[in-house]
């Protein structure tokens, strides 16, 4: 039921005010000069309430990009290593945009956020446009979270946005010669837990928040295996642990310190975890090893494995990722053992030939 009443301003002014009621739904009004536009806005508001479209509109008047991602983190309860991307991610973005009523917010709003993160540079190096994939995938999320589950906006506005487009899966890992010159000068560090660090990350895969987040309880020396309890994909993961990493890590766990549960405090605060920056990198130069982060550790633990005949699921469960699609760029690696596989099942069935 709707209903227009008329009264005059104090300027002698007629005012005409448009009220909506509908079962189920809050009383709506509004106030206008023209008689043609009270009509007009029963019209518009009786059909977006009947389409469920006005109190999402509503709704997005009355709440921040901030408060959208407070809300959200505040439920989503990360873990430290998800606080290292999804956390940073959406810390940027409400830098950046937080003032804004959700309403507010548009394909030209979120494009020059993106333009700006294409353009600026991280340790000298422009940032990657996987990275602000990422960037824009984690906002992405929490907007559809805030149509779906909360109501407060009709549609995300990521959905109209161009993606930058993603570099091909980056595969840098260290040959022979290479990875020997690099723990040489690891091992050579005055930072006593540097080797040892990138031993675990090469022989294990564990990425560098995992590593250095570990404590001594998540492990079993004995049994020669540990528990990530905090990964990137919120899933717990075993990590077997075995050669000369397993070794080390005994020989260490004898010199341990008692005043924090970390197996790699930090110097300074041994409740934090270490900070292994300056060191690696000085070790990284000692070594000459150009065009290689800690992160490429983890695409030798991937390389290696698939050179020595693991199968993509065998990698990705070694890595920890969901599907098999990350794993797709070590393919090529494995070509060797691929053929063998070939060669044996043709022998099989055919035998040595007519």
């Amino acid at each position: 039921m709707a209903r227009i009443k008329t009264r005059t301003a104090t300027d002698g002014t007629a005012r005409h005010t448009a009220e909506i009621r509908l079962k189920g739904y809050p009383t709506q009004t509004a106030t206008f000069k023209r008689l043609t536009d009270a009509k007009k806005w029963i019209q518009d508001t009786e059909s977006a309430i009947r389409e469920g479209r006005h109190f999402k509109t509503a709704e997005a008047k009355k709440h921040t990009v901030a408060e959208m991602i407070d809300r959200y983190l505040s439920g989503a309860k990360l873990n430290k290593v998800q606080d290292d991307h999804t956390g940073l991610h959406l810390r940027r973005w409400n830098d950046e945009i937080g003032y804004m009523l959700l309403s507010d917010v548009n394909v030209d709003v979120i494009t020059q956020v993106k333009e700006k993160l294409l353009n600026e540079e991280v340790r000298g190096k422009p940032r990657s446009p996987t990275t602000v994939l990422r960037y824009m995938a984690s906002l992405s999320t929490v907007f559809t979270t805030a149509v779906r589950d909360w109501a407060w906006l009709e549609d995300s506005p990521m959905k109209n946005i161009k993606k930058p487009t993603a570099a091909r899966g980056r595969v840098r890992f260290l040959n022979d010669d290479e990875r020997e010159r690099l723990l040489i000068a690891c091992k050579e560090s005055r930072n006593k837990q540097l080797y040892l660090c990138v031993i675990l990350a090469i022989s294990t895969g564990m990425r560098q928040a995992e590593l250095f987040n570990l404590v001594w309880t998540d492990i079993d020396l004995k049994s020669g295996y540990l528990i990530l309890h905090e990964t990137k994909n919120g899933e717990r993961r075993r990590v077997p642990l075995s050669g000369h990493g397993l070794e080390l890590l005994r020989e260490y766990a004898k010199v341990r310190r008692l005043d924090t549960p970390l197996l790699f405090p930090g110097i300074k605060n041994p409740l934090q975890p270490i900070d292994l920056q300056t060191p690696w990198e000085t070790a990284r130069k000692n070594a000459g090893i150009t065009d290689f982060t800690w992160h490429d550790l983890r695409h030798c633990t991937a390389s290696y494995l698939a050179m020595n005949g693991a199968s993509p699921a065998d990698i990705a469960a070694v890595l920890g990722h969901k599907t098999l699609s990350m794993v797709k760029r070590y393919a090529h690696l494995s070509d060797g053992h691929v053929s063998n596989v070939v060669a044996s099942m043709n022998e099989k069935i055919f035998g040595g030939g007519l």
